[in-house]
């Protein structure tokens, strides 16, 4: 259901800004990685954070900060993106 939900949201944002068409209306979506709020860090022990942590070329988990700036930069500045899926995931393949 996860996979499937996450897939619908990836296809819907391309179909929107598509229909939105002449409105002046961008449709992106973000995708974030594991970021470290206290719904990602419930019930995970220290190594498995750090595995998490360690995955990312950045070596650390994202900040709930990290993916307000991105969030700010597609409804600011970035007015000629649309109907894309940007991987707010400090480079997590």
């Amino acid at each position: 259901a996860y996979v499937a939900s996450k897939a619908a949201v990836q296809s819907i944002t391309l179909i929107l800004a598509r229909e939105l068409r002449g409105k002046d209306i961008t449709v992106n979506t973000v995708a974030p990685g594991p970021v470290a709020t206290p719904l990602f860090l419930e019930g995970k022990d220290e190594a498995t954070v750090a595995r998490f942590a360690q995955a990312t070329p950045l070596e650390r988990l994202g900040e709930p900060r990290d993916i307000a700036e991105s969030v700010a930069f597609l409804a600011g500045p970035a007015r000629w993106v649309n109907g894309q899926v940007l991987y707010a995931n400090g480079g997590l393949a």
